[in-house]
């Protein structure tokens, strides 16, 4: 299975989200084509209800121990309560941070 049907999965089916999107941003980064090691997270579930930000954020990532022994480098992700993605659904646009090419870097630094 690859790395983003498993993320896919194990989202379904610990939080039952009423919307995710999750986008392989691989091909954005220093990485080599195919990758999956960079994503991006929209997920909006009634279980982050009465949680803190980064309460929901550690229920996401700790999904996610064999992922990273396989690949997996980045997560960026934005979660929601039902009540507050109606708040913004519309006009919410997730952008994630640029990639500062680290293996090129690496490789730069070597030299």
């Amino acid at each position: 299975m690859s790395i983003e049907q498993a993320l896919r999965q194990k989202l379904e089916t610990v939080f039952n989200p009423e919307y995710f999107e999750l986008v392989n941003e691989s091909h954005t980064h220093s990485v080599p084509a195919n990758s999956e090691t960079h994503f991006k997270l929209i997920l909006v579930a009634q279980a982050f209800e009465g949680k803190s930000r980064i309460d929901r954020q550690r229920l996401v990532q700790d999904l996610f121990h064999e992922e990273r022994g396989r690949g997996l480098h980045a997560l960026t992700m934005r979660v929601f309560t039902p009540a507050e993605w109606d708040l913004v659904k519309d006009t919410f646009e997730m952008a994630s941070p640029a990639c500062r090419g680290g293996s090129r870097h690496l490789k730069a630094s070597k030299s």
